[in-house]
């Protein structure tokens, strides 16, 4: 996987060191044996593979241009709790992933969920939530598009992104710490009805049918349509090609190869 250094991005941010290759900034290591951060956000105004290695060249304009995105900004955020946290490692999606190549997007959706597992800690951005501690109650008021929590959870990609990780800490649009997934599980169960030993210890070892995992996901979206199904392949422990363009047949497809593997047959009621 490529992870940012973090002391190279904080120290671009002022300027200090012009770094003008794809090493200095990202550096491809191995999640087994790397200590790393990794970010799990509600995706927005995002800064690109290509733009993150390649900032430094721009021309000035540009250059603010990317630097005012709110993606920048939680780029940086993150790296400063990563610097604090004692990481020189992070995973961005957004900027660690060069989408232009289809080789490299398959191979790192299909190894999505391992890099959250292996993460030391995942830190869960919620750009919807003011206040300093975390929502225990469901606000229609507040969040109205999102069943009256914070969008994070009604993501597709952010489910595997939740039971994955053995550490999760959740931090408000300001980047404080409002939580963490030990504490929370009570209100995570609530939130999201995955079982707290599977919040707490995620789900190897655990006997649990593939329709129930399914359920998890049923009122969750995503952007694109066939991630839908890419987004549940890591918990299902299953791999397939993507085929962008596909749409519902991907979710045929990820059938197939669940059937394949668990011979699990609930889960033809999706």
């Amino acid at each position: 996987m490529k992870l940012l250094n973090v002391d190279v991005v904080l120290n671009r941010k002022e300027d200090v060191q012009q770094t003008e290759s794809e090493d200095g900034i990202l550096k491809e290591l191995d999640d087994k044996t790397t200590s790393y951060a990794i970010l799990s956000h509600r995706w927005g105004t995002e800064v690109t593979y290509k733009e993150m290695i390649g900032l430094m060249k721009m021309e000035e304009q540009k250059r603010d241009e990317v630097r005012k995105r709110d993606g920048y900004q939680k780029i940086i955020e993150c790296c400063e709790q990563a610097k604090k946290d004692g990481y020189k490692w992070l995973w961005i999606d957004a900027c660690c992933i060069d989408k232009r190549s289809s080789a490299e997007l398959s191979e790192a959706i299909n190894a999505m969920y391992r890099w959250y597992e292996n993460a030391q800690v995942c830190y869960a951005y919620l750009n919807d939530v003011d206040e300093s501690v975390f929502p225990t109650e469901r606000d229609l008021s507040k969040f109205d598009q999102s069943n009256g929590w914070p969008e994070w959870f009604t993501r597709g990609w952010t489910l595997q992104e939740l039971i994955a990780p053995k550490q999760v800490e959740f931090f408000n649009k300001d980047w404080v710490l409002i939580g963490n997934k030990q504490r929370l599980a009570p209100t995570l169960e609530d939130i999201t009805s995955i079982p707290r030993n599977v919040l707490m210890d995620g789900l190897a070892g655990k006997r649990l049918s593939v329709a129930q995992i399914m359920s998890w996901a049923a009122r969750r979206v995503t952007t694109r349509e066939e991630d839908r199904a890419y987004s549940l392949m890591g918990l299902f422990d299953v791999k397939m090609p993507m085929l962008y363009g596909e749409g519902k047949n991907a979710f045929r497809r990820l059938q197939l190869e669940i059937i394949k593997e668990t011979g699990d047959h609930s889960i033809f009621a999706w």
